[in-house]
């Protein structure tokens, strides 16, 4: 990745669930790709928002989701949406693995703990 570009096409994900949540035991609602180094995070509704945290602590400004069927990307700069390359695989996170998820750690009143 070049020093201007806040994009590295070359990054793979992290894995197919938010690290942070993963490490912590923790569950989110939807998932984001961090278009610099392939970071996967919640996203803001989660509860632990680590997409966001990431991008702060790292200052890499752009996102793009990790949901099937979702090719948009987000710039925490000015805070619009934007179109971008495609990154490499996988594009987004198991079709088969839930929102919210993961199932066995989502509690009985998720919509209750959601931003």
């Amino acid at each position: 990745m070049s020093e201007t570009s806040p994009i590295d096409p070359a990054a793979p994900p992290s894995g197919t669930g938010c690290l942070e949540c993963e490490r912590d035991g923790g569950w989110w609602f939807h998932l984001r790709r961090c278009a610099a180094c392939g970071h996967i995070g919640c996203c803001d509704t989660s509860p632990g928002q680590h997409a966001t945290a990431h991008a702060g602590t790292t200052g890499h400004p752009l996102i793009t989701s990790f949901e099937p069927g979702e090719d948009w990307y987000y710039d925490y700069r000015d805070e619009q949406m934007y179109e971008g390359p495609r990154l490499a695989p996988p594009e987004s996170k198991p079709a088969d693995q839930p929102a919210p998820g993961p199932a066995d750690r989502v509690p009985a009143n998720w919509r209750q703990l959601l931003h």
